[in-house]
């Protein structure tokens, strides 16, 4: 999977400041591959449309960025429209602050959890308050599953765009000796090819059984800027209520988490969590 230059950063905004600090943190980006910007703003009812404030904020992004910014605004439920508009206008990327944490109602209704789940296009989730400006730092947790493996290409991407490293994370069970060996194979191979790329690259292994935690853990020890995950593309029923290892590491990140959905494949093999 590669990200499409010259395309189209989707941010929604609500006005909150997690919000405004997303479209910040877009500007970089959006010059990098050459992509303009357009602001999304969802009402429920006439009345609430704030398009003064709309088209202000959209003038002074547009402003401060340097890059072409439009805006839109439509009724309905903002992670639906979200979904929807992002394929319609064939986005690049969304981009999201969060302020509110998942619980099982949010993974099962219209919430971020199911928008990130199902978004056309790779969504980068904004939680901390900290406005970083570059990405000098890339974290990419893997495991074995086949379609974790389309997030290689994204983070090489991404650490071309902004001249960054990556750091290879491998989380495993002491208590699974087999997967262990091969996911530690499996990362040397990454980080070979990585390097194949001209990128700087490290790779680490931990033994623990809080995937999401050691992740968020780590990614703030190294001081990353970006850490990557993969969704999984179905859910068992314990993980629609207790959320998969992805979701947890969204909800209690408070560093910048770009969320990938895997390609529409069939038979595929699914060998671990979708980090």
């Amino acid at each position: 999977m590669k990200l499409q230059e010259r395309g189209t950063l989707l941010i929604p905004v609500d006005f909150t400041n997690q919000s405004l600090l997303a479209i910040k943190q877009s500007y970089n980006l959006a010059k990098y591959t050459h992509s303009k910007i357009t602001l999304l703003h969802t009402y429920d009812k006439v009345g609430s449309e704030m398009y003064e404030e709309l088209k202000a904020l959209t003038k002074q992004t547009e402003t401060e960025s340097g890059v072409p910014t439009e805006y839109m605004n439509v009724k309905g439920n903002m992670y639906a429209e979200v979904t929807r508009i992002a394929e319609d206008i064939k986005a690049t990327l969304v981009m999201v602050g969060l302020e509110s944490h998942m619980t099982a109602k949010n993974i099962i209704g219209e919430s971020a959890s199911k928008m990130i789940r199902e978004c056309y296009c790779p969504v980068i989730t904004i939680r901390g308050k900290e406005n970083k400006e570059g990405c000098e730092n890339i974290l990419l947790p893997l495991d074995l599953s086949r379609e974790s493996r389309e997030k290689v290409d994204v983070a090489v991407q991404f650490a071309h765009y902004f001249g960054a490293s990556i750091r290879i994370l491998s989380v495993f069970s002491l208590s699974d000796a087999a997967y262990e060996n091969q996911l530690l194979a499996y990362s040397n191979q990454v980080k070979q090819y990585i390097k194949g790329k001209g990128i700087s690259c490290s790779n680490k292994s931990l033994a623990s059984e809080n995937v999401a935690d050691s992740i968020v853990e780590y990614a703030n020890k190294v001081e990353s800027d970006l850490i990557v995950i993969m969704n999984k593309p179905t859910l068992s029923i314990k993980e629609y209520f207790s959320g998969t290892e992805a979701q947890k590491v969204i909800d209690i990140s408070n560093l910048p988490v770009m969320t990938i959905n895997p390609s529409k494949k069939e038979s595929m093999t699914h060998f671990g969590s979708g980090l």
